[in-house]
């Protein structure tokens, strides 16, 4: 089991870090990821800070671009991409599929994981993303009960993330 906490902002990533996560996922400074609030999210700056923190502690940083570019915007989120991947992340959280194209094609070293914002819910849904895009994880949607996540485990061709409340 990995222990993987969103980190907003820099001193978030330090305690997650500090305080025993395995990894660590966060998103730039734009929309390009769900947790787009005021206040939160990294420059390229503090990104740089960031990743090495983490990754001199012997931590993962994962970098979620999971949203749905307009269609002037999809060469943001491909820079977003490419800014992650040149930084050494150890996985980038996708959703789009146009996205996760190219990616793979682009970058077809790094890690691919499977946005909840992609809201595949079976073994057959992972299994194309699995197959057309190269994903090594996938992130279930909050929608599934407890059997239901169980099923889709014993199932799925790549490992799975459950969101862990309480």
């Amino acid at each position: 089991m990995e222990l993987v906490c969103p980190a907003g902002n820099l001193p978030s990533l330090k305690a997650a870090v500090d305080n025993g996560a395995d990894a660590v996922y966060v998103g730039f400074k734009d929309d390009t990821n769900a947790r787009h609030f005021a206040g939160l999210n990294f420059t390229e700056r503090t990104f740089e800070k960031a990743v090495r923190y983490a990754q001199d502690r012997g931590k993962k940083v994962f970098v979620a671009i999971n949203t749905y570019p307009q269609p002037k915007g999809l060469k943001r989120w491909q820079a977003a991409v490419d800014q992650a991947a040149e930084y050494d992340v150890n996985a980038l959280i996708l959703a789009d599929m146009g996205i996760l194209d190219y990616a793979s094609e682009r970058w077809p070293a790094l890690r691919l994981h499977l946005s909840v914002q992609a809201s595949v819910t079976s073994a057959e849904g992972i299994q194309f993303y699995h197959e057309n895009f190269g994903i090594r994880r996938v992130v279930l949607p909050r929608v599934l009960s407890v059997n239901q996540v169980a099923h889709v485990i014993t199932q799925s061709p790549v490992p799975v993330e459950v969101f862990g409340f309480g």
